[in-house]
This record gives structure tokens, sequence and C-alpha cells, in this order.
């Protein structure tokens, strides 16, 4: 074990320097050395800095139908980047879809908020409804800082480690505006808050351009795979009014979305593929329903074991699990032996989506360090040994990015289901398995070329972090 571990598990204050609190992690070693080396150097509290809104949205005004909705789970914790944005009817607002955000607006995430989920609202997100898990910082109440310099330096460990220290609660620890405001805040010469700002704009400049590469590397792999299947699709397009014959409706969906053309089009190009195929369901093994369990407070626990659940906010849109967020809940041993993961697994998004989103997203279960499960929002495959599930994933992955799964879906209290007897017909063009390995082999290279690029801006915006924190100790 670390030393600085063991220090921040047994150690002694002196009644003086308790100032309110009196729960021990507030006062950890590290936490109070962190705060002393702060105030050695100009600052201010984060509440004599900035002012926190409370404009709230009354649910009806501002928006006709839909309205847009920043989550917390949005947030890029690597970047303050939104991610996406969901829009709501307004009949269905989720009760903490309250705050009103505006141009320049500071969004910060009050529910373990040491991860980061801290954005920068631009104008064209001016108006916008954000969770009220997040604290919003508006107006500048001191003429001697920044706006982006206190949106950087929020970004860093200086002010994160104090948010972990401020926050109180078990799995999920939260920070009350209240000790929000206490936050110490470097304020350093505006010159030099100037010079962090430019340091920090060129290291994001330098980001996105290694994403912008990677990008184009994961773009190129559906692409690859359908090319080397010799699936040949185009003039995509679908009609508004075409005629289906009564047998191809019989005992089938009788909404017409499910017989356009598109759907048609991108079937009848895979059965012409130079291999022949085989119906999904004929490749499986077994297909497993997911599991939610109980909450992970459940005090009568004798026969459950405690386990991470995969969910659908661990599919991260770029053939990859994040698994940066991972739910503990208490499945029951009787049911663990048959929804536990193991390497190899393909789980399938079969609920959720969002308008803009269909569901159908893959992930391939590869190098498990832990025991997990996964939500009953999804569906596990295990595949038989005439195909590989890499071969496989790769297929349904570039079948997604057809989105073709936006015709195999349904909708239901605003949750988007997939349509699964119709996802288990889908024919699966079946090559030999040197093939099946080829494919799979150049995804993984692909895939791994672009998270290469990808972490090395990640560590573009980490390097110029480091470099800001030791400017700032200067003072």
């Amino acid at each position: 074990m670390q030393a600085s571990n063991v220090k921040n598990k047994c150690f002694a204050i002196w009644s003086n320097e308790v100032e309110g609190r009196f729960d021990p992690h507030f006062y950890k070693p590290d936490f109070l050395l962190l705060e002393k080396m702060l105030k050695k150097i100009n600052y201010a509290i984060l509440g004599e800095v900035v002012d926190f809104s409370n404009e709230v949205w009354n649910g009806k005004d501002f928006f006709t139908d839909k309205f847009p909705y920043i989550e917390i789970s949005e947030i890029d914790i690597h970047t303050g980047e939104i991610k996406n944005i969901t829009y709501y009817e307004k009949s269905e607002a989720p009760s903490r879809a309250k705050m009103i955000v505006r141009n320049n607006d500071i969004i910060v995430s009050t529910t373990r908020p040491h991860r980061g989920a801290i954005a920068f609202i631009d104008n064209s997100r001016d108006g916008f409804i954000a969770s009220t898990g997040f604290a919003v910082l508006r107006d500048l109440k001191n003429k001697e800082v920044n706006k982006n310099y206190l949106f950087y330096i929020l970004r860093t460990s200086f002010i994160l480690d104090q948010m972990l220290q401020r926050s109180s609660g078990g799995n999920y620890p939260a920070i009350t505006a209240e000790e929000l405001q206490k936050i110490i805040i470097p304020l350093p010469p505006l010159a030099t808050q100037n010079e962090i700002v430019e340091i920090m704009k060129l290291a994001y400049r330098k980001k996105a351009s290694k994403e912008q590469k990677a990008e184009s590397i994961l773009s190129s792999i559906d692409d690859y795979t359908l090319g080397e299947l010799d699936i040949k699709i185009a003039n995509l397009k679908n009609k508004n009014c075409f005629c289906v014959s009564s047998k191809d409706v019989a005992g089938k969906r009788l909404d017409p979305k499910g017989y356009l053309g598109i759907p048609q089009i991108i079937i009848k190009a895979i059965k012409k593929s130079k291999y022949n195929t085989k119906m999904l369901s004929e490749l499986l093994d077994s297909s497993i329903a997911g599991e939610w369990g109980e909450d992970n407070t459940l005090e009568n626990n004798e026969g459950y074991s405690l386990i991470k659940v995969l969910r659908n906010t661990n599919f991260d849109n770029q053939s990859n699990l994040n698994f940066d967020d991972v739910a503990e809940r208490f499945i029951e041993n009787k049911k663990l032996e048959k929804v536990e993961l193991k390497n190899g697994d393909i789980l399938i998004e079969k609920s959720g989506g969002s308008p803009i989103q269909p569901v159908g997203r893959v992930a391939l279960i590869e190098n498990l360090k832990d025991r997990f499960t996964f939500s009953n929002f999804l569906q596990c495959f295990r595949v038989k040994k005439e195909c590989l599930p890499e071969y496989l994933f790769c297929f349904l992955k570039a079948l997604y990015g057809l989105n073709y799964m936006e015709y195999l879906q349904n909708q239901t209290t605003g949750i988007k289901n997939l349509i699964m007897e119709e996802y288990l017909s889908i024919p699966v063009p079946l090559p030999s398995i040197d093939i099946q390995k080829k494919l799979a082999d150049e995804f993984r290279n692909r895939l791994e070329n672009a998270n290469k690029l990808k972490a090395e801006a990640i560590e573009e915006v980490e390097k110029a972090k480091i470099f800001v924190e030791n400017l700032v100790k200067k003072g």
C-alpha cells in the first residue's frame, strides 16, 4: 500500500482545525495539504468569483413540442464537451429537467463532481435545459477573472480534489451548492490567466486534429467490412407511397416502416453477397436476457452478489465499452451463473435509444478483468463455433452503421425497443473461419490505431493541465 493511502486512512488533526464538519474524509491529509498550498498563492473562493444561477424552467414556456436536454452522462469528462443533446417531448420531461442555461455559462455536475463533468455553454445551446444535477455558474463578480480561465482551472486536479473533499454520500457522493461555493480558486494575474487560456486552447486544437484522424479511421471500418463481403449498397431511398404483398405482411408487423425501400435494399444486398448466408438465430448458441437486480443498498442481501452491471450508458458509440461509470447491483446467485459475462460475448442494446439514435448498438466483450453482468435493456449473444464472435460483431456493427436498426424498432412510453424476432432473422454472410479472422483482425488493427490517436489526443490536454498547474503554483 502506498504511503499516501496509509496516511489518509489513519491520521489526527487539532481541534482548532475542525470547521463544522465531522466526517474524517474531509480532513484527509492530502486534502489539507492541497488547501494549504493553494492558500499560499493569490486566490478567492468560487462564491466570490461567480454567481450561481437559479433560473429554472417551468416545463411549459419556450418550446412548442420537444425541448433540448443536457444530461450529466453526456458530458465528456476528459474534454468538457457535450457529446449529445437529447430531445424530449414536454409531456415526457424528466423530473430533473429544470435548469435553464445561457451562452457563456459553465455547468458543473454536483453528483460525483470530482469526475470533471464540467462544460462551457456556447451560443448554440443558449436557452437549453439542463439537469438539476448541475450547478450553473453565470455572471462573474470579479473583473480580474477570465471566464475561460475559470472553466479550464475548474477541470484541474487542484479543483476536482477539493470537490471530492467537500462531497458527501456513499457510492454517488454529491456536493451542495454551499460547499461548491467554498472551493478555492487560484487567481494568478490576468496576463497569466490569458496565457493559460491560450495554452489550453492550443492543446484542444491538437486534440481535435488527432481525433479527426481517429474518426477517419473508424469511419473506414464499416466500409471495409461490407466491401470484403461484397455487399454493395447504393441509392438508399424510401418511397412515400408503395405497395406490399399481403403474403409478406401476414403474421408480421403492420406499421409501414419495416416495409420501406431502404431495409429491403439492405437485406437484398446482403443476400447477394459472394458468401452463403445464415439467419442470425442459427449462429447463436444462446441469447440471454439481462438482469438489473437490486439496489446496492439492499440490506437483506443473503443469496446475492454485488456485481458490476453494464448499461446502455456504457456504450460509447465508437466500438468500445466505456467503463468510467459502471453501476454496481445485487444479483441473485441463482441468476448470476446465467448472466455473468464471458470473453467473446456480444452485447446488443435492445431497449433505449434516443430521438436521434436507434437502438441496436453492439459491443464485444474482451479482456475481462472483473466480474460483469448486464442490464435488462441489453441482450447477450453467445456464438456457435462456425462463426467467430469478433467477425459477427464487425458485421452487426456495419449493419448498424447503415442505419438498418431504424427500421427494426418500435416505440412505447418514450423508449425504443428492438424488434428481436426480426433482428434474429437478419441474414449473415458466413465466409470461412480464415476470412472471418482476417476481417476481425483488420477491424482490430484499425480500432487500435484509432484508439491510440484518441489516447494521444487526451494526453495533449492532460499534459497541458499539468503545465498549467505548475504555472499556477508559481503565483
